[in-house]
């Protein structure tokens, strides 16, 4: 019996010694997928941050070659001004000359006639300046006529702000990207808490102190102020957006619709199970919330947002927030793998002393406003 028992005890042994190689093994295995993911992530770091660079060249030579130009043809104008500048130079110098001999010759006369001959002396030719080399050096020189090629110049600064406006119509590159996987969302009034009012689009969500006469459903939250997109999805890349402007209490995000609708357990508040990821906000605070784990957010305390965004990436398991305003992230969670379709969550939050009665409304995000 004692051999026996020795047997079994060391097989046992035996058992959790292979267990824990296993786990050892998994141990090592995760911590070199931890380094893979951060060699693929500062790999694709590098990649665009040259990118960037290349654009930075292509700009900074096109802004060289561009003043060049109007440097170029600036010098030329500037050299034909200075040109004429020097010509009526050289003209006042030749007048000073000939005013300075004019003023010697009338002396000398003055002294060696009478005064009867005076009108003879009126009437002496000019020796080394004529009006009409007077006449043709004002004309040439006359400032209205020298231009600026102001047309052109009037082109390349439109060229110029056209550029700029495409450019900011494509940055920043996330949001761009994240538009292209925008998703069509309407709430499912018959899963709103009766509390909510739901728009007859399905676009927006707005708390009510009054209890609504809404048919009870399996489906419909009791307890908490929940409501979840008609439509789930199970695959590929899901990206949306609520505006969020003039409340003060809210919470969205994702949920699997395995979560709880009934009674008083916390389970059916939104990030508050295994279901469900969400992001909070409450009198100026923000708390992301998954599994019951709350992340606080402390740098992004006081600050407001607009519009929140919410992205999903089925092949990456993650679920990301940010404040679609300026592409802020807020928090992102990595589920690895998700195990069930997943539909859009919001919460508009109670009336808060009076502060919180705006609704959540489903943004197009096709029609984001472009950051500046």
């Amino acid at each position: 019996m004692v051999l026996l028992s020795l047997e079994m005890l060391l097989k046992h042994q035996q058992h959790l010694q292979r267990q824990r190689h296993a786990i050892a093994y998994r141990m090592k295995k995760l911590a070199a997928k931890q380094v893979e993911l951060t060699k693929k992530t500062n790999a694709v770091k590098e990649k665009i941050s040259k990118k960037y660079e290349d654009m930075k060249r292509v700009l900074d030579e096109d802004l060289r070659i561009t003043l060049t130009h109007l440097d170029t043809e600036h010098a030329a104008t500037t050299k034909f001004v200075e040109e004429r500048i020097e010509d009526c130079y050289h003209l006042t110098q030749e007048l000073d000359q000939e005013l300075s001999n004019s003023g010697s010759d009338f002396t000398h006369l003055m002294g060696g006639i009478k005064i009867s001959n005076y009108v003879f002396f009126l009437h002496l030719p000019q020796n080394a300046v004529t009006e009409k080399r007077i006449s043709e050096t004002l004309k040439l020189t006359d400032p209205d006529l020298i231009q600026m090629d102001d047309f052109k110049s009037e082109q390349l600064l439109s060229l110029t702000i056209n550029l700029l406006l495409f450019i900011r119509s494509q940055v920043p590159v996330t949001k761009k990207l994240l538009q292209s996987y925008a998703a069509d969302v309407v709430l499912d009034a018959d899963t709103a808490h009766p509390k909510l009012i739901i728009s007859p689009k399905g676009n927006s969500a707005t708390y009510t102190d009054t209890w609504q006469d809404v048919p009870e459903t399996p489906s419909r939250f009791d307890t908490t102020l929940n409501v979840i997109s008609q439509q789930g999805f199970s695959e590929g890349r899901n990206y949306w957006e609520v505006e969020v402007k003039g409340k003060t209490y809210w919470e969205l995000g994702l949920t699997h619709p395995s979560i709880p609708r009934k009674g008083r357990e916390e389970d059916s508040w939104l990030g508050r199970g295994k279901e469900s990821w969400c992001v909070e906000h409450f009198n100026g605070d923000y708390t992301a919330w998954h599994g019951g784990v709350q992340h606080e957010l402390p740098l992004l305390a006081g600050k407001q947002f607009t519009r929140i965004g919410v992205y999903c990436s089925f092949p990456g398991g993650l679920v990301c927030f940010l404040g679609a305003d300026t592409m802020t992230p807020l928090h992102c969670f990595c589920a690895g793998t998700f195990t069930n379709t997943l539909h859009q969550a919001l919460c508009p939050g109670h009336e808060n002393e009076g502060t919180n009665w705006n609704p959540l409304k489903i943004c197009d995000v096709s029609r984001s406003a472009p950051i500046l």
